[in-house]
Parts: C-alpha cells; structure tokens; sequence
C-alpha cells in the first residue's frame, strides 16, 4: 500500500466515465451562477449564497466554509429535493455545525494526539476531538471565508473556490494556496477538483463533508439507502478512531458492502468496531488504489425515490460515517430535527492519520509539487 498521493488530473471529465440518465430533468441548461447575501459575520463580513444550476441538478454554496448549502435532485418521476442537511441561517453553522457540507483541510479526518513528524520536526495541532486532531483542527478550512469565482463553460458551469491558508495556521507548516472547483455537468454530475502547492514541506488531506440523505433532506433515516462499496478491506480503528495501521480484510463482516446491501442491514451487530464508533465511521480501503483520473468506488441508493449516486474518485480511501453522532438537537433547513442515522457521509480522502503511519499512501506535498485530487458524484435514477 505505498501508492503514491501524487495525482496529476487531465482537463475534463475522462470520455465516458459515466453514463447517467435524470430524464427530462436533464433538459435544464447551465446559466451564469447567481450571488445573493446570506448573512454576516460578527465582524461584519458579508457571506454570500451562490447558485449554480445544470443537467437538472442545483447546488448551493457558502462563501464561509465553501459550505454545500443544498442539492437538489430530481427523484424517478423528475421532482427534485434537496438531498444535503444543512441549516437555514448562518449563525448554526458558525456555532452549531458538525461540518454539514463544509470542505475540509488541512487535514481530513484524524490525527493522533494531533502530532506528526515531517522531516525530523515534530508539529503539534491543536485538539478537538477527545485527544486527537480532526478536520485541520478547532478552525480548519470550515470556518474560514473562501473567494468564490463563477464560471459557465463548455465542461459546465460552477464556481472556483480559493483561499491561502499562512504558514502555522493550526500548527501545519507551509503557507499552502488552495483552489477547489465545484462543476456542475449537463449530464447531472457534480465535479469537486482540489489543488494546493505549498513553500514548505506539509501534509495535506481535502475532502467534503456533505450529509446526504438521497429521500430528501430531514425524512427520517437512510438505514433503508442501499450501498454497493469497492473495497476489500477496511482500516480497523482504536476506542479513539485512530486507525491502529492494519488492512483488515471486510470478507465476513458488517463492512462488508462488495454486493449491495442496505446500510441498516448490519449496523447493529455488536462487532466491537462499531461499538467504537457507535455505527460505521472508518476508511474503506478502495480496490482501485490512488488513480490519474476518477474511478469507480460506489453506488449509493434510495428505493422509494429512485435516487443513485454514484462516485468515482482519484483518491485511495473513503472515509463511510452513517450519521451516529446526530442526536436530534439540531434543527436543519427544513424545520426538522436530525436524529441519528438521518444521514451519511461519503468523503473520498486519504486515510486517517496518515502522516503517523509510513505504511499508508502518503499525504506529503513539497515545494515545487501540486496536489491534485478529483471526486464525481453521478446522479441518476432506476
């Protein structure tokens, strides 16, 4: 498993990576993205709501965080429904939010007692999960402003994010400039393509943290949502959700998702790995390895919608967590409360804690290097 990080992207989607179908809902045409004001920042600083429309799909964004603020998607008989969780206002997601939507860095995931080594230097993080690290630390790329750019043209229309993150922010070292560009393609799919170089030596690991709930945002729980995930094994973790560094085989147990089966399925069995994390939340080990362009890794579905996703993505690893920690305390953009299971999360990343384990594919970036990574989300309906 010494699969390099290095991804160098082609331009565009790979010629048929995927074939989708919304039927007349694909007629929507890509237009120019929209801005209006969605609140402000106790300091005063103005968020905006960007709307970007195409291939029957409409996406949502926050200038704060680069937040999915929703995604609408048409089920079988062509009528959409917003399939994030997210809130309705700006301060829950500045004081409330478990990462809905929100893009991730530096560090995706966790890093163990929030310490890494890099070329004979130890770097400290700070602490926000018990004694770990996770999702860049107490301010990661979530909570900070993004400069958004909108863009229609022949690959789709969309909107490039780009933030500079100073050398230190959170203990990580480099100052690393980041863009991440969402597009939305006529044929219903939505494109995330991350890059970053850096002045120093760091490690790096983007992702999303979209909450999907494919019957519709606030509908109750996806334990009925069906999974078909390419992976043969699985990164086992510690009581604190540290990978303890094996690539444990999922053949005869509940991460077991080679064929399809619902989510629910399994996910009360006493297996002392979902003890740990009360549910799923680990790394999937994907079959296809680090790839150039975007491969298969799953196909998720909802059976009274007809909802398919389905995602394909230069990345080794995705990161399944089923929603545990939801505990019906927050209220999201529809007026309902979240409980747990009400949605999931799948964040196409490296592994957890990478940087503590020479053995996983790495997360260095170096001067003169470009981190490139890509994630599709095909959308379709059976």
């Amino acid at each position: 498993m010494n699969t390099s990080r290095r991804t160098v992207m082609a331009a565009g989607l790979a010629t048929g990576l995927v074939a989708t179908s919304l039927g007349t809902a694909h007629a929507a045409s890509g237009g120019t993205p929209t801005r209006t004001l969605f609140g402000t920042l106790d300091d005063g600083t103005p968020v905006h709501l960007w709307t970007v429309a195409n291939g029957g799909i409409r996406l949502e964004v926050l200038s704060y965080g680069g937040i999915v603020h929703r995604l609408d998607v048409p089920d079988r008989h062509g009528h959409r429904a917003n399939i994030a969780l997210g809130f309705d206002n700006l301060a829950d997601y500045v004081a409330k939010s478990p990462y809905f939507g929100a893009l991730i860095g530096r560090y995706g995931n966790r890093i163990a007692a929030g310490r890494f080594t890099l070329d004979g230097h130890t770097y400290q993080l700070p602490l926000n999960d018990s004694a770990n690290s996770l999702h860049g630390g107490t301010k990661g790329f979530d909570k900070h402003m993004w400069q958004v750019e909108p863009f229609t043209r022949r690959s789709g229309s969309g909107l490039v994010l780009s933030r500079i993150s100073p050398d230190g922010e959170m203990g990580y070292p480099g100052t690393l400039k980041v863009q991440v560009t969402y597009t939305l393609t006529a044929r219903g799919e939505w494109r995330i393509d991350y890059a970053a170089t850096t002045d120093r030596a760091t490690v790096i690991n983007l992702t999303s943290h979209t909450y999907f709930n494919l019957a519709g945002e606030g509908s109750g729980p996806v334990h009925d949502h069906t999974l078909e995930l390419a992976a043969a094994r699985y990164t086992p973790v510690d009581a604190g959700l540290i990978p303890t560094g094996e690539l444990a085989r999922v053949s005869g147990t509940p991460f077991d998702f080679r064929r399809t089966k619902p989510i629910g399925r399994d996910i009360r069995q006493g297996h002392r790995q979902l003890v740990y994390a009360k549910g799923f939340d680990h790394n999937w080990v994907l079959d296809k390895g680090s790839t150039l362009d975007p491969a298969y890794a799953l196909t998720l579905a909802e059976p009274h919608s007809g909802r398919v996703m389905r995602m394909y993505t230069t990345e080794p690893g995705m990161q399944f967590y089923s929603g545990n920690f939801l505990d019906g305390t927050l209220v999201g953009t529809s007026g309902r409360t979240y409980r747990q299971g009400d949605a999931l999360c799948l964040e196409a990343q490296h592994f957890p804690d990478s940087p503590n384990h020479p053995a996983f594919p790495s997360t260095v970036l170096r001067p003169g290097e470009t981190y490139r990574t890509s994630t599709v989300h095909a959308f379709s309906t059976r």
